[in-house]
Protein backbone atom coordinates (compact mmCIF):
# COMPACT_ATOMS: atom_id res chain seq x y z
CA UNK A 1 0.00 0.00 0.00
CA UNK A 2 1.38 3.52 -1.12
CA UNK A 3 1.03 6.05 1.58
CA UNK A 4 -0.09 9.74 0.63
CA UNK A 5 3.01 12.01 0.40
CA UNK A 6 2.92 15.19 2.28
CA UNK A 7 5.80 18.28 3.03
CA UNK A 8 5.98 20.26 5.82
CA UNK A 9 8.35 23.08 6.18
CA UNK A 10 10.21 25.18 8.77
CA UNK A 11 11.42 29.03 9.14
CA UNK A 12 15.05 27.83 7.78
CA UNK A 13 14.06 27.96 3.58
CA UNK A 14 11.04 28.29 2.90
CA UNK A 15 11.73 29.82 -0.73
CA UNK A 16 13.76 25.96 -1.29
CA UNK A 17 10.27 24.31 0.17
CA UNK A 18 8.17 26.33 -2.09
CA UNK A 19 10.02 25.23 -5.35
CA UNK A 20 9.91 21.71 -4.23
CA UNK A 21 6.04 21.98 -3.57
CA UNK A 22 5.51 23.28 -6.99
CA UNK A 23 7.68 20.99 -8.85
CA UNK A 24 5.80 17.82 -6.84
CA UNK A 25 2.61 19.31 -7.44
CA UNK A 26 1.97 18.62 -3.66
CA UNK A 27 1.10 21.66 -1.39
CA UNK A 28 2.99 22.02 1.81
CA UNK A 29 1.04 20.94 5.12
CA UNK A 30 -0.72 23.69 6.71
CA UNK A 31 1.89 24.19 10.12
CA UNK A 32 2.67 26.70 12.45
CA UNK A 33 6.32 27.01 13.68
CA UNK A 34 6.61 30.18 15.82
CA UNK A 35 7.72 31.23 19.18
CA UNK A 36 6.00 31.66 22.84
CA UNK A 37 6.71 35.00 24.17
CA UNK A 38 9.77 33.45 25.90
CA UNK A 39 11.58 32.26 22.71
CA UNK A 40 11.10 28.51 22.93
CA UNK A 41 9.78 27.44 19.56
CA UNK A 42 6.02 26.21 19.32
CA UNK A 43 4.80 23.81 16.73
CA UNK A 44 1.50 22.60 15.39
CA UNK A 45 0.62 20.80 12.47
CA UNK A 46 -2.87 21.71 11.63
CA UNK A 47 -3.94 19.07 8.92
CA UNK A 48 -4.12 15.28 9.68
CA UNK A 49 -0.90 13.02 8.72
CA UNK A 50 -1.86 9.94 10.23
CA UNK A 51 -0.03 7.13 8.16
CA UNK A 52 1.09 9.81 5.29
CA UNK A 53 5.00 9.46 3.89
CA UNK A 54 5.74 12.86 5.08
CA UNK A 55 8.77 15.05 4.43
CA UNK A 56 10.52 17.40 6.72
CA UNK A 57 12.01 20.46 4.94
CA UNK A 58 14.51 22.06 6.69
CA UNK A 59 18.22 22.99 6.73
CA UNK A 60 20.00 22.90 9.55
CA UNK A 61 21.39 26.46 8.43
CA UNK A 62 22.48 29.82 10.34
CA UNK A 63 20.28 30.40 12.79
CA UNK A 64 21.69 26.68 13.48
CA UNK A 65 20.44 25.73 16.89
CA UNK A 66 17.49 27.80 16.33
CA UNK A 67 16.29 25.65 12.85
CA UNK A 68 17.66 22.46 14.10
CA UNK A 69 15.09 22.81 17.19
CA UNK A 70 12.34 23.31 14.64
CA UNK A 71 13.31 20.38 13.08
CA UNK A 72 13.48 17.91 15.95
CA UNK A 73 10.68 19.61 17.39
CA UNK A 74 8.73 18.82 13.74
CA UNK A 75 9.97 15.47 13.57
CA UNK A 76 8.56 14.65 16.99
CA UNK A 77 5.21 16.36 16.31
CA UNK A 78 4.85 14.21 13.36
CA UNK A 79 5.99 10.74 15.30
CA UNK A 80 3.58 12.03 17.91
CA UNK A 81 0.70 11.67 15.30
CA UNK A 82 1.13 8.82 13.39
CA UNK A 83 2.73 9.62 10.55
CA UNK A 84 3.65 6.63 8.36
CA UNK A 85 7.11 7.81 7.35
CA UNK A 86 8.85 10.62 8.44
CA UNK A 87 12.14 11.97 6.22
CA UNK A 88 14.44 14.42 7.30
CA UNK A 89 14.86 16.67 3.98
CA UNK A 90 18.21 18.29 5.12
CA UNK A 91 19.81 20.47 2.13
CA UNK A 92 22.38 21.64 4.78
CA UNK A 93 23.66 19.57 7.53
CA UNK A 94 24.97 22.00 9.97
CA UNK A 95 27.78 21.16 12.60
CA UNK A 96 28.87 18.77 9.76
CA UNK A 97 32.58 20.29 9.85
CA UNK A 98 32.76 18.87 13.68
CA UNK A 99 32.96 15.23 12.60
CA UNK A 100 36.16 13.87 14.53
CA UNK A 101 38.11 14.69 17.05
CA UNK A 102 41.28 17.21 15.69
CA UNK A 103 42.76 17.38 19.09
CA UNK A 104 41.62 16.75 22.48
CA UNK A 105 38.19 17.41 24.36
CA UNK A 106 36.43 18.60 22.05
CA UNK A 107 32.77 17.23 20.56
CA UNK A 108 31.79 15.26 17.34
CA UNK A 109 29.08 16.89 17.07
CA UNK A 110 28.24 15.80 13.57
CA UNK A 111 27.37 12.44 15.80
CA UNK A 112 25.69 14.29 18.32
CA UNK A 113 23.43 16.12 15.69
CA UNK A 114 22.76 12.72 13.71
CA UNK A 115 21.99 11.09 17.34
CA UNK A 116 19.33 13.78 17.83
CA UNK A 117 17.64 13.33 14.44
CA UNK A 118 17.17 9.38 15.23
CA UNK A 119 16.06 10.18 18.66
CA UNK A 120 13.38 13.01 17.49
CA UNK A 121 11.52 10.27 15.00
CA UNK A 122 13.25 10.26 11.91
CA UNK A 123 12.91 7.48 9.15
CA UNK A 124 15.38 8.02 6.66
CA UNK A 125 17.59 11.43 6.13
CA UNK A 126 17.95 13.53 2.63
CA UNK A 127 20.74 15.82 2.65
CA UNK A 128 23.14 17.37 -0.37
CA UNK A 129 26.76 17.33 -0.41
CA UNK A 130 27.63 16.62 3.14
CA UNK A 131 30.90 18.12 4.18
CA UNK A 132 32.30 14.80 5.10
CA UNK A 133 30.25 11.22 3.65
CA UNK A 134 31.30 8.97 6.47
CA UNK A 135 28.88 11.58 8.29
CA UNK A 136 26.54 8.75 6.87
CA UNK A 137 27.71 6.51 8.79
CA UNK A 138 26.80 8.44 12.01
CA UNK A 139 23.15 7.35 11.35
CA UNK A 140 21.17 4.09 11.63
CA UNK A 141 18.62 5.19 9.46
CA UNK A 142 18.93 5.32 5.72
CA UNK A 143 21.05 8.82 4.36
CA UNK A 144 20.73 9.64 1.07
CA UNK A 145 23.62 12.26 0.23
CA UNK A 146 23.01 14.08 -2.87
CA UNK A 147 26.06 15.51 -5.08
CA UNK A 148 26.34 18.43 -6.29
CA UNK A 149 28.91 17.85 -8.75
CA UNK A 150 26.64 17.66 -11.81
CA UNK A 151 25.03 20.47 -10.82
CA UNK A 152 28.11 22.77 -11.39
CA UNK A 153 28.92 21.04 -14.36
CA UNK A 154 26.16 21.58 -16.12
CA UNK A 155 26.30 24.85 -15.22
CA UNK A 156 29.57 25.50 -16.62
CA UNK A 157 28.96 23.85 -19.95
CA UNK A 158 25.80 25.67 -20.77
CA UNK A 159 27.72 29.11 -20.04
CA UNK A 160 30.86 28.07 -22.79
CA UNK A 161 32.94 27.91 -19.32
CA UNK A 162 34.29 23.96 -20.24
CA UNK A 163 37.39 24.60 -22.80
CA UNK A 164 40.75 23.29 -23.21
CA UNK A 165 41.38 26.80 -21.32
CA UNK A 166 39.60 26.12 -17.96
CA UNK A 167 41.03 24.05 -14.96
CA UNK A 168 39.28 23.35 -11.89
CA UNK A 169 40.74 24.10 -8.58
CA UNK A 170 40.59 22.10 -5.25
CA UNK A 171 41.12 24.48 -2.35
CA UNK A 172 42.43 21.61 -0.38
CA UNK A 173 42.84 18.27 0.07
CA UNK A 174 39.45 17.34 1.45
CA UNK A 175 37.73 18.77 -1.77
CA UNK A 176 39.92 17.03 -4.33
CA UNK A 177 37.26 14.12 -4.41
CA UNK A 178 34.39 16.40 -4.96
CA UNK A 179 36.62 19.13 -7.71
CA UNK A 180 37.89 15.88 -9.58
CA UNK A 181 34.29 14.88 -10.05
CA UNK A 182 33.47 18.14 -11.90
CA UNK A 183 37.01 17.94 -13.71
CA UNK A 184 35.82 14.60 -15.12
CA UNK A 185 32.45 15.84 -16.39
CA UNK A 186 33.87 18.99 -18.00
CA UNK A 187 37.46 16.57 -19.66
CA UNK A 188 39.26 19.62 -18.12
CA UNK A 189 42.40 18.86 -15.87
CA UNK A 190 42.64 19.64 -11.76
CA UNK A 191 44.89 21.44 -9.91
CA UNK A 192 44.84 21.40 -6.35
CA UNK A 193 45.93 24.14 -3.42
CA UNK A 194 47.78 22.80 -0.60
CA UNK A 195 46.52 24.63 2.45
CA UNK A 196 47.07 25.00 6.32
CA UNK A 197 44.60 26.24 8.72
CA UNK A 198 45.95 27.88 11.63
CA UNK A 199 42.20 28.12 12.82
CA UNK A 200 38.98 28.23 12.58
CA UNK A 201 39.29 32.14 10.79
CA UNK A 202 42.70 32.16 9.50
CA UNK A 203 43.92 30.01 6.55
CA UNK A 204 47.38 29.75 4.68
CA UNK A 205 47.73 28.73 0.97
CA UNK A 206 51.20 27.44 0.81
CA UNK A 207 51.33 25.44 -3.08
CA UNK A 208 49.85 24.84 -6.10
CA UNK A 209 49.66 21.57 -7.19
CA UNK A 210 49.03 21.69 -11.06
CA UNK A 211 49.11 24.82 -13.86
CA UNK A 212 46.36 27.80 -14.30
CA UNK A 213 49.02 30.35 -16.16
CA UNK A 214 46.70 32.31 -18.36
CA UNK A 215 43.72 29.89 -18.03
CA UNK A 216 40.61 30.40 -16.66
CA UNK A 217 40.63 28.65 -12.93
CA UNK A 218 37.03 27.10 -11.33
CA UNK A 219 37.54 26.50 -8.00
CA UNK A 220 35.19 23.84 -6.12
CA UNK A 221 34.35 23.59 -2.62
CA UNK A 222 30.79 22.28 -0.07
CA UNK A 223 30.98 25.51 2.39
CA UNK A 224 31.72 29.25 1.66
CA UNK A 225 31.09 30.74 5.23
CA UNK A 226 34.25 33.58 6.51
CA UNK A 227 35.19 33.42 3.03
CA UNK A 228 38.61 33.41 4.43
CA UNK A 229 39.55 29.94 2.26
CA UNK A 230 38.17 31.85 -0.98
CA UNK A 231 40.37 35.41 -0.37
CA UNK A 232 43.80 32.90 0.38
CA UNK A 233 42.85 30.82 -2.78
CA UNK A 234 42.46 33.78 -5.15
CA UNK A 235 45.85 35.29 -4.26
CA UNK A 236 47.44 32.32 -4.52
CA UNK A 237 45.85 31.38 -7.74
CA UNK A 238 46.28 35.75 -9.39
CA UNK A 239 49.98 34.94 -8.23
CA UNK A 240 50.34 31.74 -10.45
CA UNK A 241 48.76 33.37 -13.35
CA UNK A 242 45.37 32.43 -13.41
CA UNK A 243 43.55 35.20 -16.04
CA UNK A 244 39.87 34.48 -14.71
CA UNK A 245 38.29 33.33 -11.71
CA UNK A 246 35.00 31.55 -10.50
CA UNK A 247 34.33 29.73 -7.91
CA UNK A 248 31.71 27.29 -7.12
CA UNK A 249 30.27 26.26 -3.33
CA UNK A 250 27.38 24.08 -2.70
CA UNK A 251 26.22 26.13 0.37
CA UNK A 252 26.17 29.58 0.62
CA UNK A 253 26.90 30.12 4.78
CA UNK A 254 28.27 33.63 4.27
CA UNK A 255 28.84 34.64 7.76
CA UNK A 256 28.96 38.06 8.79
CA UNK A 257 31.29 40.04 6.70
CA UNK A 258 31.84 37.49 4.49
CA UNK A 259 30.68 39.41 1.29
CA UNK A 260 31.98 42.66 2.13
CA UNK A 261 35.26 40.95 2.83
CA UNK A 262 35.31 39.57 -0.59
CA UNK A 263 34.29 42.72 -2.90
CA UNK A 264 37.28 44.42 -0.74
CA UNK A 265 39.37 42.11 -2.54
CA UNK A 266 38.20 42.78 -5.54
CA UNK A 267 37.62 46.49 -5.64
CA UNK A 268 41.24 46.99 -4.43
CA UNK A 269 43.43 44.33 -6.32
CA UNK A 270 41.38 44.24 -9.30
CA UNK A 271 41.07 40.25 -8.58
CA UNK A 272 39.87 37.81 -11.53
CA UNK A 273 37.01 36.62 -9.88
CA UNK A 274 34.31 37.07 -11.97
CA UNK A 275 31.32 35.06 -10.08
CA UNK A 276 30.53 32.97 -6.98
CA UNK A 277 27.92 30.06 -7.85
CA UNK A 278 26.24 28.58 -5.19
CA UNK A 279 23.08 26.81 -4.45
CA UNK A 280 19.97 27.69 -2.61
CA UNK A 281 19.57 25.17 0.00
CA UNK A 282 20.51 28.45 2.25
CA UNK A 283 18.59 31.59 1.44
CA UNK A 284 21.20 34.15 0.20
CA UNK A 285 22.15 37.24 2.24
CA UNK A 286 20.51 40.12 0.66
CA UNK A 287 22.48 42.43 -1.69
CA UNK A 288 24.48 39.95 -3.50
CA UNK A 289 23.35 39.72 -6.96
CA UNK A 290 26.64 41.71 -7.98
CA UNK A 291 28.74 39.03 -7.68
CA UNK A 292 26.91 35.68 -6.81
CA UNK A 293 24.47 33.06 -9.22
CA UNK A 294 22.37 31.20 -7.84
CA UNK A 295 21.36 27.82 -8.70
CA UNK A 296 18.47 26.32 -7.74
CA UNK A 297 18.08 22.39 -6.49
CA UNK A 298 14.22 22.32 -5.46
CA UNK A 299 13.45 20.38 -9.01
CA UNK A 300 16.64 18.08 -7.64
CA UNK A 301 14.84 17.32 -4.51
CA UNK A 302 11.39 16.88 -5.57
CA UNK A 303 12.87 14.19 -8.04
CA UNK A 304 14.51 12.69 -5.29
CA UNK A 305 11.75 12.64 -3.00
CA UNK A 306 8.89 11.26 -5.28
CA UNK A 307 11.58 8.28 -6.09
CA UNK A 308 11.80 7.53 -2.65
CA UNK A 309 8.29 7.70 -2.61
CA UNK A 310 7.41 5.40 -5.14
CA UNK A 311 10.31 3.29 -3.81
CA UNK A 312 12.55 3.75 -6.91
CA UNK A 313 16.43 4.09 -7.25
CA UNK A 314 17.89 7.60 -6.21
CA UNK A 315 21.62 6.78 -7.76
CA UNK A 316 19.78 6.39 -11.53
CA UNK A 317 19.78 10.09 -11.80
CA UNK A 318 23.49 10.13 -10.98
CA UNK A 319 24.94 8.37 -14.03
CA UNK A 320 28.55 9.78 -13.48
CA UNK A 321 28.65 7.59 -10.03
Amino acid sequence: MRFELKLISGNANPQLAEQISEALGVPLCEAEVCRFPDGEISVHIKETVRGADVFVIQPTSPPVNENLMELLLMIDALRRASAGRITAVIPYYGYARQDRKHVGRVPISARLVANLIEAAGADRMLTLDLHAGQIQGFFNIPVDNLKADPIFARYFRERGLADEETVIVSPDLGAVKRARAVAEQLEVPLAIVEKRRIDSNRVVSLNLIGEVEGRRAILIDDIISTGATLIETLGLLEKEGAREIYAAFTHGVFAKGALERIREVIRSGGSPLRRLVVTNTIPLPSGGDDIIDCVAVGGLFAEVIRRIHEHRSVSEIFPHY
